[in-house]
């Protein structure tokens, strides 16, 4: 068994915790450990209630430093920076970096000086890391001597495989991709003041958003035979889950 930490438990952290203790029998490895800015009290309630997914059915009792899931002790952090993270004191294999609000591989080497052994961020990131997979495409590329790698986007993971599918049997010359995708926390509920778009000051249950998207990027990475081939852009619609993906290739 070997012991992962999550750093950041919002909607990607807690989804994953969740994964793991509905099918924890199906796993080689334990979680550890949470970093998490917000108080014990409340990982607890997001965790056992979510309005996208419902009720946790396992139990979950909360401590004054750790979380107890299905029986299992979680202990609880709550570092503000990457700086001096407890990894090397709980052992810690591979942190899993979805905080969202890193990306760089210089950013993850902080968990690494702190202890852990492996870091896999849970969105894409920067070029300068060991890999980016998307499992059924690539990850033929693991090898053990990665150290940071990434797990690409959401979209990416939707589309990527599709895409090998069809290029594997028809050939693509080229291809338009639009993402269809729910709303996020960086939109507001109601109008309000947006740091980098302006678009995105209008409330998010109440419109449809255009926004930027660096998707065409993402299979650039994961598929380099077809680097340059797709154009991609996105929607932000006022759900709060399910996205989907409008695909069009001109195949050889």
């Amino acid at each position: 068994m070997f012991r992962v930490a999550i750093n950041g438990f919002g909607r990607i952290g807690r989804s994953l915790l969740r994964a793991f203790f509905e099918n924890e029998s199906k796993h080689n490895f334990n979680i550890a450990a949470v970093n998490e800015i917000a108080s014990i009290q409340t990982m607890g309630h997001l965790t056992r209630y979510d309005s996208t997914h419902g009720k946790f059915n396992g139990s979950i009792e909360v401590f004054k430093n750790s979380l107890s899931i299905n029986g299992s002790n979680i202990k609880v952090f709550h570092h503000k920076s990457l700086d001096n993270l407890p990894w090397a004191d709980q052992n810690i294999d591979v942190v899993i970096e979805s905080s969202g609000s890193y990306s760089k591989r210089k950013q993850a080497e902080s968990h690494i000086i702190s202890g852990a052994k492996k870091v896999l961020f849970s969105q894409p990131a920067d070029k300068n890391v060991d890999k980016t997979i998307v499992f059924g495409v690539n990850q033929d590329l693991l090898d053990s001597s990665d150290e940071i790698i990434s797990g690409a986007s959401c979209t990416t993971n939707c589309v990527v495989p599709v895409i090998k599918i069809i290029n594997d049997q028809l050939g693509i010359e080229s291809g338009v991709i639009t993402t269809i995708h729910s709303a996020m926390n960086d939109q507001p509920v109601i109008d309000a003041y947006h740091h980098t778009d302006l678009r995105k000051t209008r409330a998010a249950m109440h419109s449809v958003i255009p926004v930027d998207t660096d998707l065409a990027l993402g299979i650039d990475r994961v598929m380099p035979n077809l680097k340059g081939k797709f154009q991609a852009q996105a929607m932000r619609v006022p759900t709060i889950n399910v996205s989907a993906i409008d695909l069009s290739v001109l195949t050889s």
